[in-house]
């Protein structure tokens, strides 16, 4: 059983920073856990426009406060952004998240980061494996 809380993630190599200054992401549930998912609780700023594209991975987001557009830029559809919205970017969908009041949002990785990725200049993170023998809680 793994119990963790926010509190005891901030400030420590679990919560990243966008360089840029428009979200923080804290890494819950990581690679090295060996479930099989990564899961973060990330806060987007106010105002703040985002581009994001995860290629390697999919994701699922719950929207638990805040208020913004989704831009599927696939598509060029939009869908309005409120607390209990969910997406699901199961095609690795390139997307942009415009951030009209602070969004903070639960997201679950498939398959899951290692917890040091941060976006590259697509909005891309890059598929790091998970070290052999880092799972804390491997199932074999």
């Amino acid at each position: 059983m793994i119990v963790r809380t926010t509190d005891e993630i901030t400030g420590t190599e679990r919560e990243v920073a966008d360089p840029l200054g428009n979200w923080v992401s804290k890494r819950i549930v990581l690679g090295g856990d060996g479930v099989g998912f990564s899961f973060h609780e990330t806060t987007i700023a106010a105002g703040s426009v985002n581009e994001f594209h995860y290629a390697n991975h999919i994701e699922a987001v719950w929207l638990v406060e805040g208020k913004g557009t989704l831009l599927d830029r696939e598509t060029g559809e939009s869908y309005p952004l409120a607390a209990g919205s969910m997406y699901l970017l199961d095609g690795h969908e390139r997307h942009t998240v415009i951030v009209d009041e602070q969004m903070r949002m639960m997201c679950v990785f498939n398959p899951p980061v290692v917890g040091t990725e941060v976006h590259d200049e697509n909005g891309v993170y890059p598929l790091v494996p998970v070290p052999v023998g880092d799972a804390k809680h491997r199932r074999d």
